[in-house]
């Protein structure tokens, strides 16, 4: 069935596999436009998911007389939106690091805690006795258990920020610890 038959009966019957059938014979234009922007595979699989149900919409919307040049200028205007939604991100990021230069998440260099070194783990088992209850119980949880802000929060009753300043906070004691400095409570 040639592709404009295939867009009239979509818009006639709303009917979703039309559009799958009319999609999967240009599915590897695509994924192939995504991987070439995006630069990843796993990205370009969720571009293609997103451009597919970007269709549902836009198939309705407009007359479209070539699909296969006009898919792939929408992938390609697709990919370089996402392109630039990145940058903005990092730029954020960045700006938001220089202006909290306090938070260890800036920082390069590794945490003994984040580098899973086996002698680390006897003088992280006595250096976690030092620290307050709740910063404890968050670094074990974070580290040990591979909970998630929102997980912890939820078992600890507490809010995500205050869970992520007690992981920041442990996380400074530690090094204090493992430096054989003081630690205070």
């Amino acid at each position: 069935m040639p592709d404009s038959v295939l867009l009239d009966k979509y818009r006639i019957s709303g009917e979703i596999e039309l559009i799958g059938e009319l999609y999967s014979r240009y599915l590897h234009l695509v994924y192939g436009v995504c991987l070439k922007y995006l630069q990843n595979r796993e990205d370009a699989r969720d571009a293609v998911m997103d451009i597919f149900e970007k269709l549902i919409i836009e198939f309705k919307i407009y007359v479209i007389r070539d699909i296969k040049s006009w898919l792939y200028v929408l992938t390609k205007n697709y990919c370089l939106m996402e392109l630039r939604k990145r940058q903005t991100g990092d730029k954020r990021i960045r700006k938001w690091q220089e202006e909290h230069p306090e938070f260890m998440e800036s920082t390069q260099e590794l945490h003994p805690i984040d580098k899973n070194d086996l002698k680390y783990e006897a003088a992280l088992e006595k250096c976690l006795e030092y620290l307050t209850g709740e910063q404890r119980e968050c670094i074990r949880l974070f580290y040990f258990d591979n909970k998630s802000y929102r997980e912890i929060a939820t078992a600890l009753m507490l809010d995500e920020k205050k869970v992520k300043s007690h992981l920041q906070n442990g996380k400074r004691n530690l090094k204090i610890c493992l430096e054989g400095r003081h630690v205070k409570r």
